[in-house]
C-alpha cells in the first residue's frame, strides 16, 4: 500500500485530504506542520511517497519543508504536492522552484486532487481521473 502524508496545521483540512487518499488505497499519515512531517519521516520504517502540504503553518511553513526534502538526497524521490491559499503566480513560481511537483489552491474539489495525482502517475491502475 502507497504510503502519503497530509501536513496541514487545520485538522479538518487534514481528515478531508486523508479521505481523499485513502478512497485510492493510500495508507495516510498525518502532521501539523512541517517540522513535524520531517521528524515522522526521519524517524519512520516506512517510506512515504506523496506529501501534501499546506504552506501557512506554525514552527515549520510548506516552503520550508520543500526545501528541506529537496536537500536531502535519501528524500529526493518524495512526491511533493503544495494544497494551499496561496494562489499568487510569484508564490507558485516559489514552491515550484523550491521542488514541488504540483501545486493546488484551496478551496478544491476533490476532482482537483484526483486530477493532480493522475498527472504525477500515483493513481491505482484501472482508476481514470
Amino acid at each position: 500500500m502507497a504510503q502519503a502524508m497530509v501536513v496541514d496545521d487545520s485538522r479538518a483540512m487534514r481528515m478531508i485530504l486523508r479521505r481523499s487518499l485513502e478512497r485510492f488505497g493510500f495508507e495516510v499519515a498525518q502532521a501539523g506542520n512541517g517540522k513535524e512531517a520531517l521528524e515522522q519521516i526521519q524517524g519512520g520504517s516506512q517510506p512515504v511517497s506523496l506529501f501534501l502540504v499546506d504552506w501557512n503553518m506554525p514552527e515549520m511553513n510548506g516552503l520550508e519543508f520543500v526545501t528541506a526534502v529537496r536537500a536531502e538526497p535519501r528524500l529526493r524521490s518524495m512526491t511533493l504536492m503544495m494544497v494551499t491559499t496561496e494562489s499568487e503566480q510569484s508564490q507558485i513560481v516559489r514552491a515550484l522552484a523550491a521542488g514541488a511537483h504540483e501545486y493546488v489552491i484551496k478551496p478544491f474539489t476533490p476532482d482537483a486532487i484526483i486530477d493532480k495525482l493522475a498527472l504525477l502517475g500515483l493513481l491505482p491502475n484501472g482508476v481514470a481521473a
